[in-house]
């Protein structure tokens, strides 16, 4: 059974969409269960001069916790700074959720592969630039 903040993520998904001209976009899916998930990431920096995630975004094809847990994420981690951002685990987002059914933890480690394909994708973009 799903926890009450898991139906009030996947009733009122947040950030949900794309970022046109997004720094980095990450995508990964899950064949067996058919769930996909693309992340848009846009990077600013703060006032110590560190990148952040200044905003997220993600379109999301799946079940209830895919929704879930891909919207959650984007609240976790915009306004840190990328390698605070690379920290967070699947563990971390079921967590933030109140926990997920054991068959479906496999969705939070899709949103937080999401989200460092993301990250891997702008110092890729980054690296070419310089």
């Amino acid at each position: 059974m799903y926890s009450k903040k898991v139906m009030k993520y996947f009733r009122h998904p947040r950030n949900m969409g794309e970022i046109k001209n997004a720094d980095g976009i990450g995508k990964v899916g899950n064949p067996q269960c058919g769930d996909v998930l693309e992340v848009y990431i846009k990077v600013g920096k703060n006032k110590k001069g560190k990148e952040i995630l200044k905003d997220i975004k993600v379109k999301t094809f799946g079940c209830i916790a895919a929704l879930a847990t891909s919207s959650v994420i984007t609240e976790m981690v915009k306004g840190k700074t990328l390698n605070e951002a690379l920290k967070i685990s699947n563990m971390d987002i079921a967590k933030e959720l109140g926990g997920l059914p054991p068959i479906k933890m496999h969705c939070s480690v899709l949103s937080a592969e999401g989200l460092r394909k993301a990250i891997e994708d702008y110092y890729k973009s980054k690296k070419k630039m310089n």
